[in-house]
């Protein structure tokens, strides 16, 4: 899976934004620090796996937590339609 390339992202602090440049989706998507770093993973063709996998290289958290900030942020980025499924 993969961000649609609609979406682009900028960092400003400690605060990541995201917004759709065709206006299909009507807003912007303001993320946290784990959030921005598994939107920073969907840059790239990823899986979940290996984005759980580069967050417990970075995060001092179990791995079931880790797998759960994944799909909740995963659930909400294809609720607006910004991941593309391959």
């Amino acid at each position: 899976m993969k961000l649609k390339t609609n979406f682009l992202t900028h960092n400003i602090e400690d605060e990541q934004i995201m917004i759709d440049v065709k206006g299909e989706f009507q807003g912007i998507v303001t993320s946290n620090e784990t959030a921005a770093f598994i939107v920073d993973c969907l840059k790239e063709d990823v899986t979940k796996q290996q984005i759980v996998e580069k967050m417990a290289e970075v995060y001092d958290a179990p791995a079931d937590v880790i797998e759960k900030d994944v799909d909740r942020i995963l659930q909400k980025l294809l609720s607006i339609d910004a991941l593309e499924n391959k």
